[in-house]
């Protein structure tokens, strides 16, 4: 849950007279969600932002389904998925449901050629592999290792990196994502007991604005379909706004673990919530101060909900042979827990190094075609005894 923000020119008064210098009008917007109920910005701009100059035709990015109900375990090597040198060819959907699309990403070159807007969801992109500027009607925010980027529907953007040797864990969330709601007051102010605060946000910084007429490229995802629709104008003309509508970055080295003397459970990292799924951290920490405890995990059973953890770096305690960028899927209706061993190796470690990512939906996660290709299929046998 973002705070307000401006950023630009803005005229005194919404919805009044704002000129330019030479007399003629900037163009006012109201950006908003879930109707006039939701969070919503205001822009104003070079030029009228509804000039469509033509529509080019679609193509679907649904995903392609290889399993419709899976109860088996899964771990899938996520650096397996080749790089690609566009942005949106590089996004392969590993699990969906009607709520949420869960990829991966391996760009290797700025979107130079055309500008990106998803209509359908809000896009969590967690930056494992990489830097450079997110760009957006907006603003601008710098982006590297460990960085979260939260890029609310309807947002028009490119990616510019660094180099070639870029890796993205990618959330598409059909609902609004959120800051979760137990960590705020009746305000929306960042509570004490919160594992991060608004100082930890980093809202835009740089605003570009284009005074440009011409042909410009905006592949908008909606229903599932890219349509290539060129406008007249820079989609980057805005002069200035203000409101809680808006990207943000937040690192997950920023993200404070709430300790015990007993090992604690998954909700004391949680990051980002919806109303169908949770996103939570995983950070390097102190490990239980009880003289008995244990700090691996105990096994639970995830009744109502399928569990997806991707491995960014350090020592996955609970896990045998997991490395870097390996995604394990346990779904609902069977236990999981540690591997055979881990909770005897566990036993008097003091700290852990582990970095990760989960994903934790209410609706059974489907697997594709694309997160067959980089499957483990003998992973649900791991926790038996040899």
């Amino acid at each position: 849950m973002p705070f307000y923000h401006k950023l630009g020119k803005i005229p005194h008064k919404r919805h009044t007279v704002f000129k330019k210098p030479d007399g003629s009008l900037y163009y006012e917007q109201l950006f908003g969600t879930i109707g006039f109920d939701g969070m919503s910005s205001n822009m104003y701009h070079e030029h009228r932002p509804t000039q469509v100059k033509e529509i080019k035709g679609s193509y679907s990015a649904k995903p392609k389904i290889a399993s419709e109900n899976n109860i088996k375990s899964y771990r899938f090597k996520g650096f397996q998925v080749p790089p690609h040198p566009d942005y949106l060819e590089s996004r392969k959907v590993v699990l969906t449901n009607s709520d949420v699309d869960i990829a991966l990403a391996a760009p290797q070159e700025s979107t130079n050629d055309y500008f990106y807007k998803n209509t359908d969801a809000d896009e969590l992109l967690f930056i494992h592999k990489g830097s450079g500027k997110l760009r957006t009607h907006l603003g601008n925010l710098d982006f590297k290792y460990g960085d979260y980027l939260l890029i609310p529907r309807g947002v028009i953007y490119k990616l510019d990196f660094d180099d070639d040797n870029n890796r993205l864990f990618i959330v598409e969330s059909r609902k609004p994502i959120y800051t979760p709601k137990r960590y705020r007051n009746w305000f929306g102010q960042l509570l004490e007991h919160s594992p991060f605060c608004e100082r930890d946000l980093r809202q835009p910084y740089e605003l570009e604005t284009n005074d440009e007429k011409g042909d410009f490229l905006i592949k908008v995802k909606k229903q599932g379909e890219i349509f290539d629709m060129v406008y007249a104008t820079h989609p980057f003309d805005v002069v200035g706004y203000d409101g809680y509508n808006y990207p943000y970055a937040f690192s997950i080295h920023d993200f404070e673990p709430i300790t015990g003397r007993i090992h604690q459970p998954p909700p004391v990292h949680q990051t980002f919530e919806t109303d169908a799924f949770v996103v939570c951290s995983f950070c390097p920490r102190k490990y239980d101060y009880h003289p008995e405890s244990i700090p691996a995990p105990y096994s639970h059973s995830n009744i109502d909900s399928d569990e997806v953890l991707y491995y960014v770096d350090g020592d996955f305690m609970s896990r045998n042979d997991i490395e870097a960028g390996h995604i394990s899927l346990h779904p609902a209706g069977i236990p999981h827990g540690p591997h055979p061993g881990a909770v005897e190796r566990s036993i008097g470690q003091t700290e852990t190094e582990e970095l990760a990512v989960m994903v934790d939906t209410f609706k059974p996660l489907k697997l594709t075609e694309e997160a067959m290709k980089i499957a483990d299929e003998t992973y649900y046998t791991s926790w038996l005894d040899h």
